[in-house]
């Protein structure tokens, strides 16, 4: 079964224009959620290939709408309550404050 993300031989996307200048990150949040990811990681929370899992199991029209580190976002969230480590209730409690 192929997922959203699974695009290879899929035409109509366009050319991808790559820009030599771009920076890796282009708002303060991409890089605390691209350090977060390997705090977890590296702290044994969960391991890479859960990690692509969980952004490729995001449904068509969250994957399809989310840049590409707020997928990140999205999959480490989904992990950290398939985990046990947090609630969704306690996620959206701090999201909501």
């Amino acid at each position: 079964m192929s997922r959203i993300n699974d695009v290879g031989g899929v035409q109509g996307f366009g050319m991808i224009e790559a820009d030599q200048d771009e920076p890796p990150f282009h708002a303060d949040w991409e890089a605390h959620v691209f350090a977060l990811n390997g705090a977890l990681i590296r702290h044994g929370i969960y391991q890479l290939d859960e990690f692509r899992d969980a952004i490729e199991r995001l449904s068509p029209s969250q994957y399809l709408a989310a840049s590409y580190y707020e997928r990140w976002f999205l999959a480490i969230r989904t992990l950290l309550i398939e985990k046990g480590v947090f609630t969704e209730e306690e996620l959206d409690d701090v999201h909501d404050r």
